[in-house]
Parts: C-alpha cells; structure tokens; sequence
C-alpha cells in the first residue's frame, strides 16, 4: 500500500474489527488526521503485544527458574537490578529516538527518519561493548555491590556475565523497535518479539534441565536462551529495515555517520537515559533496602516484580501509541490533536489498570503459586502483589503522561519528575516504613505504591502546562 492510499483509508469509516484486524496486519496509516480513537487501535494493540512480549521474557524465565530453588530466583532478580541499567540506557536512547524518527514522519521526511535510525544503531552498538566488557570482567562484584552474599556472588557469575556480555541483543530490540514504532510500523515491533519470546520459551527448559543428548545447564541455560532469542528478533528487525515496503527504508550499503543528526539524538537521548537511571537507581535502592530481610524476600519480590513488569509493560506499550502519536502530531503543526490524543490514551490505560489491579488484590495467591512452591517466598510475592496493585489506577494516566513528554522530545521534564518521587519520596518512605516503623518488606511495597501515585498526580499537572508543545528537535 501506498502511502497516499493509506492516508487516504484513514478519512474511511472502517469497524473496531477492521480497525483490530488492520492493526495486527501493520496496514499502514497516516496517524496526524481521521480518528484519533481509531489512530489509538491501530497503534496500541500491536504496541501493547509487543510490551507484553517484552516482558514474557520476564515470566517465563521466572517460571522455569522458579524450578531450580531460592538461591536461583534470588541470582535472577540481582542480575536483573543490574541488567535495568542496561534497560535504563536502551530505553533512554529509544526515546530520542523514536521521538526524533515521529517527528520526521510527521514532516513528512522519511528519508531524514532513516538518517536517524543508522544513527541510532551505531549508538546503541557502541555503547553496548562498553557495558558488556565491564559486565563480563566484573560480574561478581557487581552482585556483592547489590548485597550478593560471596558465595552467591560466585554462583551467580557466570549468568551475569553472559546477561551483561550479550546487552547488545537488549540494546537494538529496543532502539530498532522504536524506530519502527516513532514510523507507525507497530507490527514489525511486535512480530520482532513474538520471534525472540518463542525462540526463548522453546530453549529455555531444554538448556536449564536438559534434553536427549543436550546437557542440563541450570541458571546458565536461561541466559544462553534469552540472550539467544534476543538476538534472533534483532536479525528480523534489521531484515526488515532494508524492506523497500517499510516507512522507513535504511540502504546499509550508503548508511553513514552524521554527527550533526547523531549530535541532535545524544541531546535528547542523554536527558532520556539520565531519565531512567534515576529511576533504575532507585530500583536498585530498593534491592539494598530489601537484602538484609534474606534470600526469601528476595525471591519473593523477584517474583512479584516479574508478574507486576509482565502487567505493566502492556500499559506501556498504551503509552508509547500516545507518544507516537504525539511525536508524529507536533510534526505535522498539529499540537491540538497531539494533546487529545494523551487524555484518550490516557483514559484507556486507566480502565486497563484498575481491572487488572481488582484482579490482581481478588487472585494475587494463586498467581504467585504459578511461580514458586517455596511458602515463605510466595507470601511476600502475594503481598507485594496486592499493595502496589492499589496504585494501578494512578498509573494508567502517570504511564501516558510521562511517555508523552518524551514523544515531544521533552525528556528533561519527566526527569526532573522521577527524580523528586523517587529519590526525596520513595526511597527514604520505602526504608523508614521497613526498618524504623517495623513493617519489614511490606513497608518496602507500600512505598512503591505511595510514589507511582505521586508520580501520576504530579505528571498530570505539569503536563497541563502545554510547554511541550513547543519543543524542538
């Protein structure tokens, strides 16, 4: 399909069916006119599924984890603190760059949108071989920092080593798929991860317990698998990026360097990874807090985060349709549109949320069941589980806000943001409610409650600003 055709499909009344079945096709759209609850459909749901497949990578190692004892699970969640500073660059840097290739499409410039994505790319390799050095050369220490015991440490070494060496593969999931997504290509997002999530839940049991004549290789197993299957959704990813059908088409053979373009990303996308590394850090603040409580705290929370990123992620993925379409609109001279596009986003996200969080306080024993035969361990899971789905509802609308700011290129703002509510709220609530007021753990995951609430509340109102509107990239 053209891009006149698809544009021109969008001024047609179409059913929510067509609008699904389109969506899940990557029929291609002109997002800045038509319907902007059709525009929503047709960008979200392959950008939920994507999200959710993100994050089944999350559970079903857990799950298959979860087989091998506490000691693994508690490896597995300190592995992962130090894999969310990975995350934390990776998705820093997507969001400049989705940001910056939405803008262009909008413009009208999709030529400038692939000069963008090289860019990117030759970021994100770059930066991953320095992370993925210090990762393999460092690994045990790196878990005695987290409050790894030393013989936990050194259990624990060689799964990191391979989770941090093979970064690479996280890194262009995650740029590549925003430059899909900052295009409107939501479905190649979304396919890239329906091709890593099925490689990893097929290797995943046959490596960590054996299968015939293939050796059973425990914790290691699950990082060979997951980091294998990553790589797998990235070599789709790059396919489709010399696809001559695609919005954005990068001819590898003439792909260059632009340190002017490049200049532009790193401006946007430092603030960005600055962004999550404040929340990352106080995540990992929250490890500490958490590790003299044991190796059973530990697990338990491991596995309630895992559910709890599992639920999330979907709802992120209804922010990133919002900063799509926020990036794509300013591009277009349209800040009007761009704005109602975020309270509708914004609005579905919170219907979401609050029915998952019902379910979630109605279900939260047998979820955990799922994951875990350890009692201890699931009753903090389960606890966890209940107190922050309370903050559900608050975090349909912080979700939306916050991606929305960076759609515009205003990657400062929720910086700031995450900084006030994390680091003067959360952290020091999460460490006084589980050591001086004696609530143990469960002051730990009252205070992530208090704070993504705060973070919403305060997202919104500053988000009614409209300074955003203005921004430049």
């Amino acid at each position: 399909m053209s891009f006149s055709t698809a544009q021109a499909a969008t001024t047609q009344p179409v059913g929510i069916w067509a609008a699904i079945r389109d969506s899940i096709r990557g029929v291609q759209r002109d997002y800045t006119t038509g319907s902007i609850g059709r525009a929503v459909v047709l960008l979200a749901i392959p950008m939920v599924l994507e999200m959710s497949m993100q994050s089944l990578f999350a559970v079903v190692d857990v799950y298959f984890v979860g087989r091998l004892g506490p000691e693994a699970v508690a490896i597995l969640g300190l592995s992962d603190s130090l894999l969310m500073l990975v995350f934390s660059v990776a998705i820093g840097l997507s969001m400049g760059t989705a940001a910056m290739v939405a803008r262009r499409i909008g413009e009208g410039s999709p030529e400038r949108a692939a000069v963008a994505a090289v860019q990117a790319i030759a970021t994100g390799v770059a930066v991953s071989v320095v992370l993925g050095t210090g990762g393999v050369l460092l690994a045990p220490q790196l878990l005695q920092l987290l409050g790894a015991t030393p013989d936990l440490a050194a259990n624990g070494r060689l799964f990191t080593a391979i989770m941090l060496g093979g970064n690479v593969t996280v890194m262009l999931l995650f740029l590549i798929n925003a430059i899909f997504r900052g295009a409107g290509d939501a479905a190649l997002a979304m396919r890239s991860l329906w091709l890593a999530n099925l490689i990893n839940i097929v290797l995943d049991p046959v490596l960590i317990f054996g299968l015939g004549p293939i050796p059973a290789m425990g914790l290691e197993g699950a990082a060979v698998a997951t980091t294998f299957g990553r790589a797998m959704g990235v070599l789709y990813q790059l396919r489709q990026l010399s696809n001559r059908s695609g919005r954005i088409v990068v001819d590898w053979r003439r792909a260059a360097l632009d340190i002017v373009v490049m200049g532009r990303l790193l401006r946007v996308s430092g603030i960005g990874v600055l962004q999550y590394l404040v929340s990352t850090a106080s995540f990992l603040g929250l490890i500490r807090i958490l590790a003299p409580f044991g190796d059973t705290a530990l697990a338990g929370y491991t596995i309630a985060i895992r559910i709890i990123i599992f639920i999330l992620l979907p709802a992120w993925g209804m922010g990133n349709a919002g900063a799509t379409l926020v990036g794509q609109n300013l591009g277009a001279g349209n800040p009007d549109r761009a704005e109602q596009s975020v309270w509708f986003t914004a609005r579905c996200n919170t219907v979401f949320l609050g029915s998952i969080g019902v379910m979630l306080v109605v279900f939260a024993d047998p979820i955990v069941g799922l994951f875990t035969n350890e009692p201890a361990a699931a009753t903090v899971a389960a606890t966890c589980l209940r107190t922050v789905s309370y903050s559900y509802v608050f975090w349909g609308f912080g979700l939306v806000t916050v991606q929305a700011f960076n759609g515009s290129g205003d990657t400062t703002t929720p910086t700031w943001i995450n900084f006030f509510v994390f680091w003067t709220v959360q952290l020091p609530l999460a460490w006084t409610l589980s050591g001086p007021m004696g609530l143990g753990p469960g002051g730990v995951f009252a205070a992530i409650a208090v704070s993504q609430s705060l973070l919403a509340v305060v997202g919104v109102i500053v988000f009614r600003r409209g300074t955003w509107k203005g921004r430049e990239i």
